[in-house]
């Protein structure tokens, strides 16, 4: 078949009717998969292709005339610095602009290679065939067109385009080492000496140069990892003074146009200066470094118009921007030792007390009547402000440490560095983070249920009636049953509070270091001569340490009571289960009906405390896992590696998770 389309193109080339971007889109045609998960079928197909020109000289002479023609006679360099590096855009503005592209494409410009090349690679899917077919057959491929053979003078005017794209590219770095935000965290950039200045000065004497050395090439390679290396301090920094999501988007931009200046810089040199290219496999290989670069412009140009991708690369800026500050939330829910282990427990069990009122509150607001938005704003309040009381006392509340751990899991997968180690260390944070909960929700329940029976029998005691009505008592047995309600579904939708809450935690600690909140409210002169100098250096130390925390038990509280109440409005089956309510609700109805319940009720409801328990810690664990793992770009082969590692520990130190740690 491949024959048949070189023959076709030799016949329109005599008669002066070739189009070069048909030719080549009907070869690419030829090796398409009927599926693009067949990548087997693309890969047997290049090999065809190869034998087929190992066989026939003229025609692999043709096809590589053909690919260095349309890529010396187009504008090449929006294809080689456009694609592939993200936009300055906004979300929303470059949102409506693949959107209104999807409705109507944009015109097509043949001048242009970036629209060559979409015209060649049209199909949305070529992507994943092209990434997913090995390397060593795209360098077969490449290897078999013997480019060093090719015309001195059309070699020339190709490498004039590369220069192009690689002056662009460094011009831009320049402007983006430049930017107001990188600045403020690193003011040295202002200076002459910065890096991304310097780069582009080295360049241009590099290019200007008659006769490349290696210490020449040695030196732009030190540029280059001297702006990597500002852009990881930056990064660094980050983690205490906050990031924004301009910040987080424009120092993925620069790592994005650092790595495509170091691909055309390679080429460059292997093309222009083969005896300093860096040996690949024992001899200078250009098309080892050709293919990582064809593989990232295919996966931009079938990607430059979805939503889906869109979404999915602001998602990780998103979580970037949560995680990023690790802050001193998370690790406050973590138990690495016997001592830590029971520090939680005691402190567990002082929130149960605290609980135990606030589920008095919430019974004495239920049962006024009131209005419904009255009902949900005084829960919510009652909710909140009750868990930000619990925080403030030092106390625990359960089945907050997996949603509170988001930052401290992300914490513990590199941007750099293996994979598969960053993910030992998060199964023993997962190990410890479910030890932890066991003992929080201990802690909790320990004191919630003997205190909430009390409680019922002190009223008993004063008025001579129980705190609920045996039929309130009925009701909330009933609706805590796990198997003829909707109570575990009602848990994971409170476990979806808590992982929004730990986002929102994580989001206060963040906005408070990267805005300086603490140093802006030292700075308030009526407040320090309201408070006193030190009084308010106290204050804005706690807010410092603590506002994340504060915002996300408060917002949690605000979140269950809103759950709640919109269902109640909305008439839709909304509604939560908090581990802690239900226990309170269990001793309040067993005390009320004077303990005269069968074991079947019983049993019911003590497994509907720990399903409920389950779903409210394993939902909020899971989600804040998923946003950690999503803001380091885990895909899905190492979620395989993690489940089996985790599965494997599980298997062979079961008490690691759920009993005290070792000394």
């Amino acid at each position: 078949m491949f024959l048949d389309i070189f023959n076709n193109y030799k016949q329109k080339l005599a008669a002066s009717q070739a189009d070069t971007t048909e030719f080549l889109a009907a070869l690419i045609a030829e090796i398409r998969p009927s599926d693009p998960s067949h990548y087997e079928e693309a890969a047997h197909a290049i090999q065809a292709l190869c034998f087929t020109l190992n066989q026939h000289e003229e025609d692999a002479t043709l096809l590589r005339n053909a690919i260095l023609h349309i890529i010396q006679e187009k504008k090449s360099v929006s294809l080689f610095a456009d694609s592939g590096i993200q936009t300055n855009h906004g979300f929303f503005a470059e949102l409506f602009r693949r959107i209104s592209h999807r409705i109507l494409p944009d015109a097509i410009d043949t001048q242009y290679l970036k629209d060559v090349f979409g015209l060649i690679f049209h199909v949305s899917s070529d992507a994943e065939w092209v990434c997913e077919v090995d390397d060593a057959i795209w360098k077969d491929l490449f290897a078999t067109l013997q480019f060093q053979r090719a015309d001195h003078t059309l070699k020339s005017k190709v490498n004039k385009q590369l220069v192009d794209a690689i002056q662009v590219l460094s011009y831009r770095l320049s402007a983006s080492g430049l930017d107001s935000d990188l600045i403020k965290n690193h003011e040295h950039l202002e200076n002459y000496t910065s890096p991304f200045i310097i780069q582009n000065v080295e360049l241009h004497k590099l290019l200007s140069e008659q006769q490349l050395t290696q210490a020449d090439i040695n030196h732009m390679h030190v540029m280059l990892d001297q702006c990597q290396l500002v852009t990881d301090k930056v990064r660094k920094g980050c983690e205490q003074t906050g990031t924004s999501i301009q910040l987080t988007a424009l120092i993925q931009r620069i790592q994005q146009q650092i790595a495509r200046l170091r691909q055309l810089f390679h080429i460059f040199i292997s093309v222009s200066n083969p005896q300093l290219s860096e040996p690949s496999d024992g001899e200078h290989d250009v098309a080892g470094k050709v293919v990582p670069l064809f593989k990232s412009l295919v996966a931009a140009e079938c990607e430059k118009n979805s939503i889906s991708s869109h979404w999915q690369q602001n998602m990780e800026l998103m979580a970037l921007r949560v995680t990023e500050n690790a802050g001193r939330t998370g690790e406050h829910y973590i138990a690495e030792n016997r001592s830590q282990y029971f520090a939680l427990v005691k402190s567990a069990m002082g929130a149960g007390l605290i609980i135990t009122c606030m589920a008095v509150l919430k019974v004495l607001i239920t049962t006024a009547h009131l209005p419904p938005l009255t009902e949900t704003i005084l829960v919510s309040l009652n909710y909140g402000l009750g868990f930000v009381i619990i925080h403030v006392l030092h106390f625990t509340v359960a089945t907050k440490q997996p949603a509170m751990t988001a930052a401290t899991i992300a914490a513990t997968i590199g941007e750099s560095g293996s994979k598969i180690k960053s993910l030992d260390s998060l199964v023993k944070i997962v190990s410890q983070t479910t030890s932890s909960q066991t003992s929080a929700v201990l802690g909790n329940v320990i004191i919630i249920i003997p205190f909430a029976m009390l409680f019922d029998l002190l009223i008993q005691y004063c008025t001579g009636h129980h705190f609920i009505t045996p039929e309130k008592a009925h009701a909330l047995l009933k609706s805590n049953d796990p198997l003829h309600s909707g109570a575990v579904i009602y848990g994971a939708m409170a476990g979806v509070c808590l992982f929004l809450a730990g986002l929102i935690a994580g989001f206060h600690d963040n906005l408070s270091a990267f805005n300086k909140i603490p140093e802006r409210i030292n700075a308030l002169k009526w407040l320090k001569k309201g408070l006193g100098e030190a009084r308010l250096q106290s204050v804005s130390n706690y807010i410092r340490d603590n506002l994340g925390a504060l915002a996300g038990n408060f917002y949690f509280g605000c979140l269950l009571g809103i759950t709640s109440g919109l269902g109640v409005m909305l008439g839709l089956p909304l509604d939560i289960r908090h581990v802690t309510f239900v226990s309170a609700f269990f001793s309040f109805s067993v005390s009320a009906l004077d303990f005269q319940i069968t074991y079947t009720m019983l049993t019911l409801a003590l497994l509907g405390i720990v399903l409920v328990a389950t779903a409210n810690l394993l939902t909020s664990f899971f989600l804040a896992l998923y946003v950690a793992m999503k803001s380091r770009k885990v895909r899905f082969e190492h979620w395989r590696i993690f489940t089996r590692t985790l599965l494997s520990r599980l298997n062979r130190h079961p008490n690691e998770f759920f009993f005290p740690p070792k000394e």
